[in-house]
């Protein structure tokens, strides 16, 4: 028999993050279960199947039931609860390596186009979104971005150092700042290392015209590896959400369950 779409152990991190709903005074029928709707957002998610098309037998509710519990949960902050909570979890465990990080981007068409997209330059200028991803020196997502295709990425670069959430789970201050940072050419930029530096980071950012040294095939692999990872979420390969706060919800969630695999199985 397969494995649930939301296991025991994920649904134990979630419950407590999910808002608790107030009866209705005018009765009527009751709402789909919370778990019944996390596990239809998890397939779509997995599968890149329209919202419409969510199988009934699933016992999920309709796909439009599904759609907005996503949505009121992105308003809510639960997906971006649910991967702080997963980060101190694996901080806890010793399975963040905070010695260096990586960055790295990758454009996904944008069928329809929408909020956060743009003409795709590698894609004839077709409608698409970049999704900008730092790691840690493992490939744990700590965190990612949305923007339109034609961004660069090292508009992102800052942005996504500072996005990273304080990590607990153990003693003293909590984390927040690898302590060096590697990136491809594409984020050469002498102001952007200082301000690195800044914040007390070690700038590796490969320059252009010159060879390699940032720090390809050794360190950076692992964040072009998390990125493979989120695209094998189909609704994440190729964006069908006009709404921005939908697709980064799915996002997300995304980042949270390749967080809580790394977390369950104990593998980077």
């Amino acid at each position: 028999m397969a494995a649930p779409l939301v296991s025991d152990e994920l649904w134990e991190v979630i419950e407590p993050l999910i808002p608790k709903r107030e009866p209705s005074p005018d009765g009527g029928r009751p709402p789909v279960d919370d778990r019944a709707a996390l596990t239809g957002i998890i397939f779509v998610l997995k599968s890149g199947i329209p919202w419409e098309m969510l199988p009934q037998e699933m016992g999920c509710g309709s796909g439009m039931t599904c759609w907005r519990r996503l949505r009121d949960w992105q308003a809510a902050g639960v997906w971006d609860a649910l991967h702080h909570e997963l980060l101190n979890r694996l901080c806890a465990a010793d399975q963040i390596d905070w010695s260096r990080a990586a960055v790295d981007s990758s454009s996904v068409r944008a069928v329809g186009g929408g909020q956060k997209t743009g003409p795709n330059p590698t894609d004839r200028r077709k409608p698409g979104s970049k999704h900008h991803v730092i790691t840690d020196g493992n490939g744990i997502p700590l965190n990612v971005t949305v923007t339109g295709a034609n961004r660069h990425d090292v508009t992102q670069l800052l942005p996504l150092v500072d996005g990273i959430t304080p990590v607990a789970g153990k003693p003293g201050h909590p984390k927040q700042r690898p302590d060096a940072l590697y990136a491809d050419r594409a984020y050469d930029s002498q102001p952007h290392r200082d301000e690195l530096k800044g914040r007390g980071i070690e700038p590796h950012l490969a320059k252009r015209n010159t060879e390699h040294g940032s720090g390809m095939g050794v360190y950076r692999w692992v964040s072009e590896r998390t990125l493979s990872w989120l695209h094998q979420f189909r609704r994440l390969r190729v964006r069908f959400d006009r709404r921005d706060d939908i697709h980064e919800a799915f996002t997300t969630l995304a980042e949270s369950l390749i967080c809580f695999r790394t977390l369950s199985e104990g593998f980077c």
